[in-house]
């Protein structure tokens, strides 16, 4: 925490948590990724090939692991994607 982060009248005791970054298309594949069954089909909904999905989920995974928020499954990923309210529980 640097002296620029104090604030004695902030009652919010929740850890902040850090942005990834993900790019546009990188929402895009894990929102998709989300709510379909398969990788497969996925790539059919956005015209892109299963490979492309793949690399996008890898560079998605890399970018919470340098966030210090790891997300190793696709539940991680979900949990991720509702905390940084990318998706919405009626979107599942």
């Amino acid at each position: 925490m640097t002296s620029s982060d104090y604030n004695p009248n902030n009652n919010d005791i929740r850890p902040r948590r850090i942005d990834p970054g993900l790019s546009t298309r990188e929402k895009e594949v894990l929102l998709a990724w989300i709510q379909c069954d398969s990788k497969s089909v996925v790539s059919q909904r956005l015209y892109i090939a299963p490979g492309t999905v793949n690399t996008h989920l890898t560079r998605i995974r890399g970018k919470y692991d340098e966030a210090g928020r790891t997300a190793p499954t696709k539940a991680a990923l979900l949990a991720r994607a509702l905390q940084d309210g990318l998706i919405g529980i009626d979107e599942l």
